[in-house]
């Protein structure tokens, strides 16, 4: 596992306590390599390896962003992985538009905050622990449907347009941060369609095969960053390792 990291490594899971983040938690401490595991959550929640330390916190807020830093100070991180993303909120009355007299400025907003400021701003807090020379690996998930190559069948434009600017954002990061430590790769990772809560209204059509569980996901994700060393950094890969259009 991530075998360009160095044994006792320090790893971040934002989202850890919903589908893909917690089987990536799960997933990092089945082996013996890491010594830290920081699990983010809202609400936190356990876990009965005392290599996991969970932070109640949303670093969707300067306040959680803020209790991050202080929590984290300079701590030399090797592993972030983002798992925050947001499709649709029932409570919210916000769902993938069909077309575009379904956009909403609110909703799209929400989208855009989640799915693109929010990882941004997490990279901007994470800086002390990311610059130096030790190797380190930036994971974000992002979506096939945020491509702007690959998008031949239209409609979910607030999804699809947040995404292709955490692209983006994530892209421009990988440069800075690359000079900021020569060591540092980061990726944006397609997981496929999983079985979690964001998919769940849009599996009936989903056949069997191509849906995954979380377990699987979170497995092939952290062998896909096996191979993601500084040279690949900035990359847009799929569960399978495959390049996804930009």
């Amino acid at each position: 596992m991530l075998s360009r990291l160095p044994d006792g490594f320090t790893a971040l899971v934002t989202g850890a306590s919903g589908g893909i983040g917690r089987a990536v938690v799960d997933a990092l401490l089945e082996s013996d390599r890491p010594g830290r595991v920081v699990g983010i959550s809202r609400a936190g929640h356990t876990h009965p390896d005392p290599r996991f330390e969970s932070l109640a916190l949303d670093v969707g807020e300067p306040d959680g962003v803020a209790a991050l830093e202080q929590a984290l100070d300079t701590t030399p991180l090797h592993l972030v992985f983002n798992a925050i993303g947001m499709l649709h909120d029932e409570r919210l009355g916000i769902g993938p538009e069909k077309k575009l007299d379904d956009l909403d400025a609110e909703a799209m907003s929400r989208l855009y905050h989640v799915n693109a400021i929010t990882p941004a701003l997490l990279l901007k807090a994470l800086q002390p622990g990311l610059k130096g020379r030790h190797p380190a690996v930036v994971a974000s998930l992002s979506a096939r449907v945020g491509s702007i190559g690959d998008n031949r069948m239209g409609g979910w434009y607030a999804y699809r347009a947040s995404k292709a600017a955490h692209n983006m954002l994530m892209k421009t990061a990988a440069v800075e941060l690359r000079r900021l430590n020569p060591q540092v790769s980061v990726a944006c990772l397609h997981p496929g369609t999983t079985d979690t809560a964001l998919s769940k209204p849009f599996q009936a059509r989903v056949p069997a095969d191509k849906l995954f569980t979380t377990r699987f996901v979170a497995q092939r994700l952290l062998a896909v960053l096996d191979d993601c060393g500084p040279e690949q950094s900035g990359v847009f890969l799929d569960w399978a390792g495959e390049p996804v259009a930009w």
